[in-house]
């Protein structure tokens, strides 16, 4: 008797501490991306990054409770069709969502996800930005529903044009960018930065092209060729970042390249050898940074989804990053509620593989430390016959991305601190 009136006791508690929360169900995260067209297989491979992460914050029980289960929608990279699968969504009672492939994507489902909870409070949507790094999401546009896990591309590009600033060899730039929101803010910001670091720097080009329409980027390469650039910068990703490189090797344009991008899907197998020593990359991790506390779970990864045909690397730190914090908050809150959720993530510090992070709570974004890197030859280790395709003879570059035998070398690590930049938001809070 006294065991089970102790029994009743323990219940009635947790039935009252976790009451109206829905604890112990499983929370659903809706995948909004592309799962086909021209960037489908950008789509399907961050699906498989969020289900791998998925599966270790379930195996391990991360939130103290409820499991996680991510769900695909494929919005084929349309602002039109986000907003009917976010519709599809909310039907479905799904109250978490996450996305990152364009910026385009990104700021109507911010004002639909504002619009909605303003007049469904008590049925409210999370929004977990993994990518869309247009800076106004967390400045003019910035939304309490919100949260960005990657840096925006204000904070990438004064990372990088610090890094350039000190070249003195670059006398001439071309900048060449998606023609939306994102590729018009890496062509702002790349413009403002140099002219106040190194206002000897002459812009010798400026393009904006359809985002996912070209097919050749020959004819953009002669005009970078014709200029005389000493550097080209890009913001573009998927097909026209891995096209416009495949047509610069071609042509035998030995300009370098600064990339927010040029490790991303199908890039590295695009451009080869070519890119040893010009491509680099700003990312908040890459295989071989040292000391690298992310190997064995990419090395886990990378054994998983590795093999052909798309000989997936692991590439998104930023989806560990937020999918460990969401578990966290669940965990703290005790709790799926998204406002709880919400409350709880703003301010988040959380001791990241590559160092503390915080999710600023003026405005939701995550403040991280950023690595400029190089393509280079992955090291061949005479005594592992694994790494008989490679041809480098630097330690440093242990592994290589999508079975290229090219990986990426360090040229600099900024601090956290230093990649923070200045907010407009005015955070309106529920």
């Amino acid at each position: 008797m006294f065991h089970l009136k102790r029994a009743l006791a323990a219940l009635f508690v947790t039935s009252t501490l976790f009451a109206g929360s829905a604890y112990a169900e499983t929370l659903k995260i809706a995948y909004i991306d592309p799962l086909s067209g021209a960037f489908a297989n950008v789509g399907e491979a961050g699906l498989k990054q969020f289900q791998f992460v998925i599966d270790d914050i379930n195996k391990r029980n991360l939130t103290g409770g409820p499991k996680l289960e991510i769900v695909g929608f494929d919005n084929k990279v349309s602002p039109k069709e986000s907003l009917n699968v976010l519709k599809n969504v909310i039907d479905q009672g799904i109250r978490v969502i996450t996305q990152g492939n364009s910026s385009g994507v990104a700021g109507v489902l911010i004002d639909a996800v504002n619009k909605h909870n303003e007049r469904n409070p008590d049925k409210s949507i999370l929004y977990l930005n993994y990518a869309a790094v247009d800076p106004d999401f967390t400045n003019s546009k910035c939304s309490f529903w919100h949260f960005r896990f990657d840096a925006n591309s204000d904070m990438k590009m004064e990372a990088m044009t610090n890094f350039m600033a000190k070249d003195p060899k670059i006398k001439k730039v071309y900048l060449i960018n998606q023609n939306y929101s994102f590729g018009q803010a890496v062509s702002r910001a790349a413009k403002a930065d140099l002219k106040r670091k190194r206002p000897d720097i002459q812009i010798v080009g400026d393009d904006l092209h359809p985002i996912g329409q070209v097919k050749d980027f020959a004819p953009y390469v002669a005009k970078i060729k014709a200029s005389g650039a000493d550097v080209v910068i890009t913001g573009n990703w998927g097909n026209d970042i891995s096209l416009l490189i495949k047509a610069a090797k071609d042509a035998g344009l030995d300009t370098p390249f600064y990339t927010y991008y040029g490790g991303g899907l199908g890039a590295m197998t695009a451009m080869g050898d070519a890119g040893v020593g010009k491509v680099k990359q700003i990312t908040e991790w890459h295989s071989n940074v040292h000391p690298n506390k992310t190997e064995k779970f990419a090395n886990a990864f990378n054994a998983k989804y590795g093999g052909p045909p798309q000989h997936l690397t692991f590439y998104y730190l930023r989806v560990n990053n937020q999918m460990y914090m969401l578990a966290k908050a669940i965990k703290e809150t005790k709790s799926i509620d998204p406002k709880k959720l919400a409350y709880k993530l703003e301010g988040m510090k959380f001791a990241g593989d590559e160092g503390e992070v915080e999710m600023r709570a003026t405005d939701h974004q995550l403040i991280q430390p950023l690595y400029i890197s190089t393509v280079a030859e992955a090291y061949h280790d005479p005594k592992n016959p694994k790494t008989a395709k490679f041809k480098g003879k630097d330690k440093e570059v242990k592994y290589d991305v999508e079975d290229s035998g090219l990986g990426f070398k360090t040229d600099a690590r900024i601090d956290a601190y230093v990649t923070a930049q200045p907010t407009s938001c005015q955070m309106k809070r529920p």
